[in-house]
């Protein structure tokens, strides 16, 4: 091989690793992002968990202040089957606040947030130790 073969080769084999890992990694990204969590139209594998899985959001408005309610319809069965944690994120998927549950302390998941000035779409998350992780969002 001589040297100016050798350099073009070099020089579209360092373009393809850049260029091949970018293209993978943007499919793979697209396939991955819907399966980050479920949603009452998008159940994936879990269909027919969402009425035990989805966390239910009621918004109350009271002297400028906002309170949410958030509650999961899903038993507590210790630390062998129940919901982690309840998330609140903003429009932006931004994060506000959170609620951890302690399965062999609290029969049922429901958490309650304080916020103040809000308005927007609302996104909560509910988190089981088996079945994922579910999405379900609200206008404030």
């Amino acid at each position: 091989m001589d040297r100016r073969n050798f350099i073009q080769l070099s020089a579209a084999g360092l373009a393809t690793s850049l260029v091949a890992p970018t293209a993978v990694y943007a499919e793979s990204a697209a396939k991955t992002t819907a399966d980050l969590y479920y949603t009452k139209g998008s159940a994936g594998r879990w269909t027919g968990k969402e009425a035990t899985h989805l966390p239910n959001i009621e918004v109350s408005k009271a002297e400028g202040k906002i309170t949410v309610k958030v509650v999961t319809a899903h038993e507590m069965k210790g630390y062998e089957h129940y919901i982690v944690k309840h998330v609140l994120l903003d429009r932006h998927y931004k994060f506000i606040a959170e609620k951890m549950f302690n399965p062999l302390e609290e029969k049922t998941p429901v958490s309650s947030f304080d916020l103040e000035g809000y308005s927007g779409v609302l996104y909560v998350l509910s988190l089981c130790n088996k079945h994922d992780l579910w999405l379900a969002s609200i206008e404030v």
